[in-house]
């Protein structure tokens, strides 16, 4: 069975939730813009996220808090998933991992998501997390998670008079 037949119930010809509205909802997440994320891109599968490190995000100057970090992860392997679902449906985080591996110190952290696998009701994904510091990149974490895919509620049909 193909993921499409998997995700729709046996449809093969599906239009894709598009990547542009995926950011829009992702955006529109207060806690999005209070970290100021931005999409650097977002296509089939993959995502690429961004937020400048400040002050506020910080435990010590000049270096992420963890919390920060894991938003950051899960928006990104998250979005990725987004853009694999059926037009109309949706998708909540349900499971995560965060592994630290490195200080998240730099001016800025870019997560790069991606689709492990894709299900009817979960789809895996996962994020590597680095720490951008005068243009050297340095891994400093990596999410797996998943997704919770939902459908969109059928509306009731006329009744019977």
């Amino acid at each position: 069975m193909t993921t499409d037949e998997a995700v729709t119930g046996g449809a093969t010809q599906v239009e894709r939730v598009p990547p542009g509205l995926v950011e829009t909802a992702v955006l529109a997440m207060p806690i999005a813009r209070t970290l100021g994320l931005r999409f650097r891109s977002l296509g089939a599968g993959t995502s690429e996220v961004e937020v400048d490190v400040r002050d506020e995000l910080t435990f010590r100057p000049g270096q992420l808090q963890a919390t920060a970090v894991y938003a950051v992860a899960d928006f990104a392997a998250v979005a990725a998933a987004g853009t694999t679902l059926p037009q109309g449906w949706t998708n909540a985080t349900v499971d995560t991992t965060l592994k630290l591996v490195a200080p998240a110190v730099g001016d800025v952290l870019v997560a790069r998501g991606r689709v492990v696998d894709v299900s009817r009701l979960l789809t895996v994904c996962a994020a590597d997390v680095y720490a951008v510091a005068d243009g050297v990149e340095t891994l400093c974490a990596t999410l797996l998670g998943t997704a919770r895919n939902v459908a969109p509620r059928q509306t009731a049909g006329p009744s019977a008079a």
